[in-house]
């Protein structure tokens, strides 16, 4: 478990993430993090966006039941 403190940062508050935080999430200064809430109650810190990924699912179904189609149209 890594404790983290809540700093005063102009009239917010953040955390300042540990470098091997960072770097497990992939991401750098002025990244963008997502914070969801858990099925449990809690929260899940992540850099992927879970609307783009439920998106993307979409588009993979109509891709695939299209197929053909999308073939034809490419030419």
């Amino acid at each position: 478990m890594i404790q983290l403190k809540v700093r005063k940062i102009g009239n917010s508050l953040g955390v300042v993430l540990p470098k091997e935080v960072v770097q497990a999430l992939h991401t750098a200064e002025g990244g963008t993090l997502h914070l969801t809430v858990s099925p449990d109650g809690g929260y899940r810190l992540t850099p992927y966006d879970p609307d783009f990924e439920r998106k993307m699912r979409q588009v993979e179904d109509i891709a695939a039941r299209y197929r053909d189609t999308l073939r034809v149209l490419s030419k």
